[in-house]
């Protein structure tokens, strides 16, 4: 018994060593890079998914995916304020020397998230018809939508489980294992998607399918990891739910819970505004829902990137605020932004200039479609060079305990701003006001958390405890 405490203090201490004194630039491309691989990957196989269906179904069938869309992001709230939450508490309380503290949270963690898949996987099941028609489904759409999520939604436990773990893994510094569970995963989709689709003939069913055997692919990969952590040995006794632990990982993973809640909100309102205002254009109601699930997908590349860098930062600032090295925290905050800053001007230039040929890869369509879809792209997207930014600012605000400041920015953008803003112009533009909605409330957003910033920075010691 003695040996093995030594063996796990040995283990935390190795790890305090990397994260505590290793250059911050090589850690954070050492977790970075993986995390960003990562996280392109599984945006990646959501789009080529986009893709096969599109080029299957048509357009019709990519509105179907984006009514149908709201349902992973209800998936990402709980995971990731699951994960999330578990992670940053996990590399807080090696930072203080206490893996017994981190060992518990994370073990709650895991069985959350497998009872909780299990759980909306059934109501998912029992609320699909009303749930599909609040988010927005037309007539033309509705059998679409309930033929892929039927199938899509037996693969919500596997998902909800590879979400939350996801963190956990990285936050034990295996940035390369989180990384290649996602991209099997993600490449087993991607196989399967063409020969399920196209090959067997089973068009939306096929799709559904790929996507559900690729998350359990990335699951069992991820669960298998817990029998190898490096910083903590792992015991039955650890999965055992903790109603103290619950609290400070809910706590925690608030900031990416309401960031999500708030997706899902804005989601559900956009899809039924353009099926309202759609209606009333020259468009009508299918191509702009079309439209904006794909412009959303292209989206997601650039939130990947930017999410992959944040959460590579994310252990090695909680663990060095955690320790008190404060010089540490904020070099890796200053990289982070600049890093933050550059991918988003290249990725402001590509959406720019290359919307039509964006928009071609996802199907034919009406010189309607892509009248809409270029305008939609070029406006909806016009603010994501500041987007980067204000994202690293929330995250790595998150890392560091501040869950209130963290989770306040992400309401911002999402209710305090955009909300309003998507009731309002349209009523005004038509249904050209909801793309102009989201680069204003960008903008406002990212204003917002450059003063909350500023402000939580001068609360921080200029050096670290031993100076």
């Amino acid at each position: 018994m003695e040996e093995s405490i030594k063996e796990k203090n040995s283990l935390a201490d190795n790890k305090k060593m990397r994260f505590g004194t290793e250059s911050i630039p090589k850690l954070l491309v050492s977790l970075a890079v993986p995390a960003i691989i990562a996280n392109l990957v599984n945006a990646l196989y959501n789009i080529v998914d986009q893709i096969f269906i599109g080029q299957k179904i048509g357009f019709l069938g990519n509105a179907a995916t984006n009514v149908a869309f709201p349902l992973t992001t209800i998936c990402l709230a709980i995971g990731l304020m699951t994960g999330v939450g578990a992670a940053t508490n996990f590399n807080l309380e090696l930072g203080r020397k206490r893996p017994k503290r981190a060992k518990s949270v994370a073990g709650t963690a895991v069985t959350m998230l497998l009872l909780g898949g299990i759980v909306l996987c059934i109501l998912i099941n029992i609320f699909l018809r009303p749930m599909l028609t609040a988010f927005g489904a037309t007539n033309q759409i509705f059998d679409y939508a309930i033929e892929y999520t039927r199938i899509t939604s037996l693969g919500i436990p596997f998902l909800l489980f590879a979400i939350g773990a996801n963190p956990l893994v990285r936050a034990d510094g295996n940035a390369f294992y989180s990384m290649l569970a996602i991209v099997v995963g993600s490449l087993v989709n991607t196989i399967l998607d063409p020969l399920f689709m196209f090959g067997f003939d089973m068009g939306m069913d096929g799709a559904a399918w790929a996507t559900v055997i690729g998350q359990f692919v990335s699951a069992i990969i991820l669960a298998l990891y817990f029998f190898r952590f490096k910083s903590v040995k792992f015991e039955v006794k650890d999965f055992k739910i903790k109603i103290r632990e619950i609290g400070i990982l809910f706590a925690l993973g608030t900031s990416p819970f309401i960031f999500q809640c708030s997706a899902l909100i804005i989601q559900i309102v956009t899809n039924n505004l353009l099926k309202i205002y759609g209606a009333k254009s020259i468009y009508g109601s299918e191509i702009p829902i079309a439209v904006a699930g794909i412009v959303m997908k292209i989206n997601v590349i650039f939130i990947a990137i930017v999410l992959g860098l944040t959460q590579g930062a994310q252990p090695i600032a909680g663990y060095n605020y955690g320790a008190r090295k404060y010089t540490r925290v904020r070099e890796i905050l200053n990289l982070t932004l600049k890093a933050a800053f550059v991918i988003s001007i290249v990725a402001f230039a590509i959406f720019q200039i290359f919307p039509v040929q964006i928009i071609s890869v996802f199907g034919s369509g009406s010189e309607l479609y892509f009248k809409y879809g270029t305008k939609y792209m070029r406006i909806f997207l016009f603010f994501i060079f500041l987007n980067g930014i204000q994202g690293a600012i929330t995250l790595f605000l998150t890392s560091i305990g501040r869950a209130f400041q963290g989770a306040f920015l992400s309401l911002v953008r999402q209710i305090i701003s955009l909300l309003p803003l998507l009731i309002i112009l349209p009523y005004f533009m038509g249904v050209d006001g909801i793309m102009f909605a989201f680069p204003i409330a960008d903008l406002v957003a990212f204003i917002v958390s450059v003063v909350i910033l500023k402000k939580e920075m001068k609360k921080i010691p200029k050096k670290d405890e031993d100076d």
